[in-house]
């Protein structure tokens, strides 16, 4: 029996929707500004599946995962088919020259250690590295559309 555990972060970034659409519509670019993960690759035979990387703490997984639902400058929403179980979505809202990203991960752990850590540090230290990737996000398109590129490790 498993327990899912949520968390929720949002960010708004000063560029265009039309800007932060077409970065995060390219899975592959995430691991650009996303800490834990370290590659993504979207599956030729069927590009609605993606296969996922993360290491973190010397801990690696991987998984593979299909887009459930995919409206343009709205919502970008997956679930694990195999591997870390996990889903969610990044929702997107047109505020003219600026954009809201707000981001929404879920992931399964066994009932009786998902209380515990979630009520350790678990759950603060996974929002705390969502927030941080979303600023790097925010950052990383800033850059591009100024012209020069953000770093993954910058915080």
């Amino acid at each position: 029996m498993s327990d899912w555990l949520e968390h929720s972060v949002q960010i708004e970034v000063p560029v265009s929707i039309d800007q932060v659409w077409s970065l995060w519509a390219d899975l592959e670019q995430m691991p650009r500004w996303m800490k834990w993960i370290d590659s993504v690759k979207v599956l030729e035979e069927d590009p609605s599946l993606s296969r996922w990387k993360l290491s973190t703490g010397g801990l690696d997984f991987s998984w593979k995962s299909r887009i459930l639902k995919q409206i343009q400058h709205q919502i970008i929403q997956w679930e694990s088919v195999d591997g870390l179980p996990n889903r969610g979505a990044i929702r997107f809202y047109d505020r003219a020259e600026h954009s809201i990203v707000k981001m929404t991960v879920a992931y399964a752990i066994p009932g009786f250690l998902g209380q515990l850590l979630d009520n350790l540090f678990i759950g603060r230290a996974v929002e705390s590295t969502l927030q941080a990737d979303l600023d790097r996000f925010r950052d990383y398109a800033q850059n591009l559309r100024s012209g020069t590129e953000g770093v993954k490790g910058q915080d």
